[in-house]
């Protein structure tokens, strides 16, 4: 099986082979971009053509499933000619204005979002993307509650700007950690890799609300601005809080006057087939950050929708923040549009269908097939692959952070995947299958039977 060439989409290009062109783009880009996360001269972007819903095409004439949404973010696919129309719309009206002004199409966003989200979080403050959307909410509770500390989980990840990058628990974090930034890090749940020797979910959820006890006591509860938690943690490995767990958190909080921060960033706006992962849980924080999804990515945006409590800091008290572009009009016409195509096709009821009977099915039909796989987590279309060495012991496929040569199976699995016409989320050891949320039924099982042959690869590697 190679990567298809059957292109499918309107635009000029799609179906089209012009190696010359994508010879000049790379080049180009290996002159003049610095790319993220990345040893500058150990890296090949591969030069992309086009993209039309799930796919996105090379000017060689190679097609690819996108299973990772971008960066898990294209929650209704490239190109939806709705969005694009909105956005040249905006752009032939009002292409920017400076947000100290009222503008219909940035209030029309931020009533939209507030209606979807949970409680009374019904202020929206606009960003540029996720990051700053942290960087804006642990200001806010520091400032809402006179206190220092915020309080932040292992395996997690909440952007790359200071404030942010210190706030994550991944390997990223470890270039940029100033160790002074207030900052204390503790065991979120994860029953697969147990931190608190557990062995079942109620074990799970309890011993870790009382390790989140035992850190805010040592600590000191009147030193705590926030706990931060991203609802369903993304990049870290998609591991879904057991039952109680987040309504444990939530009552910790309101009982040390703590403000609860849940980072919707990756989680939110259908992928988890809610419109935010909290609806799976009951539970409402004080402030919420979301980007991404809101828009599909189209145009960056991000924001903190914020409490009724923590707006009536503010209300006499000037913000000490903002930014230049925050609810810019092109941004915002993005998210108008977006959000009114996911409630006028039912995005968010079909990401739900599709974990339900497609991917969740589908993987663990992969899991019981493959001795890589550990162990299917997800919801939606948010789901990841564990994969391992021996899944009795589950030990990973590769160690933790590995790279080079101790990273030779997860890259082989890759490879694999890509050179069947699928590109892969990868991260450490595991796999990502977060395609758009409104995948057809018919791309999710292709998207299936090439996982299914690139784990015969990772296969390869077990005991």
């Amino acid at each position: 099986m190679t990567p298809h060439t059957d292109h499918v989409g309107h635009g000029d290009d799609a179906g089209r082979a012009d190696p010359q062109s994508g010879a000049a783009v790379k080049a180009a880009d290996r002159a003049h971009v610095f790319h993220s996360w990345s040893a500058q001269g150990l890296i090949d972007p591969l030069a992309v053509a086009g993209a039309e819903g799930s796919y996105f095409w090379d000017y060689d004439g190679n097609r690819y499933l996108d299973f990772s949404s971008g960066l898990v973010y294209t929650n209704i696919g490239y190109q939806h000619p709705t969005v694009v129309a909105a956005i040249q719309e905006q752009a032939g009206r009002l292409a920017t204005f400076a947000p100290a002004f009222a503008i219909d199409v940035r209030s029309e966003a931020a009533r939209l979002i507030a209606e979807r989200t949970p409680g009374d979080l019904d202020k929206i403050f606009f960003t540029n993307g996720g990051a700053e959307a942290v960087e804006n909410a642990v200001r806010m509770a520091r400032l809402h509650t006179g206190r220092p500390k915020v309080l932040s989980a292992y395996r997690s990840y909440h952007g790359g700007t200071s404030t942010a990058i210190n706030l994550t628990g991944d390997p990223r974090r470890w270039a940029s950690d100033s160790g002074t930034s207030g900052v204390v890090r503790f065991w979120a749940p994860f029953l697969y890799r147990s931190p608190f020797y557990a062995t079942t979910e109620a074990e799970e959820c309890a011993r870790a609300l009382e390790h989140l006890e035992a850190t805010i006591a040592f600590e000191g509860p009147a030193t705590i601005a926030a706990i931060i938690l991203e609802t369903i943690p993304g990049t870290a490995g998609i591991m879904t809080p057991p039952p109680g767990y987040l309504a444990g958190v939530r009552e910790i909080c309101d009982r040390h006057g703590i403000v609860f921060v849940l980072d919707e960033v990756m989680a939110g706006f259908g992928r988890t087939g809610r419109w935010f992962a909290a609806e799976h849980f009951d539970v409402v924080p004080d402030l919420l950050t979301f980007a991404k999804g809101v828009n599909s990515g189209y145009v960056p945006l991000g924001g903190v929708a914020i409490s009724a409590a923590i707006a009536e800091t503010f209300a006499t008290r000037p913000y000490p923040g903002g930014l230049t572009y925050s609810g810019h009009p092109l941004a915002c016409a993005a998210a108008v549009a977006t959000i009114g195509v996911m409630a006028d096709e039912k995005v968010v009821e079909h990401a739900a269908h599709i974990g339900e009977t497609v991917l969740g099915p589908g993987l663990r039909d992969l899991a019981a097939r493959h001795p890589s796989v550990g162990e299917v987590r997800g919801t939606g279309v948010f789901w990841a692959l564990d994969l391992v060495k021996d899944k009795e012991t589950r030990e990973p496929l590769v160690p933790y952070n590995a790279s080079g040569e101790a990273n030779a199976p997860m890259a082989a699995f890759a490879a694999a995947c890509k050179k069947n016409g699928l590109w892969p989320f990868v991260n450490m050891n595991r796999t990502h299958a977060v395609p758009a949320c409104n995948i057809t039924e018919a791309e999710a099982k292709e998207g299936l039977a090439v996982l299914d042959l690139a784990l015969a690869v990772a296969d390869e590697h077990t005991v």
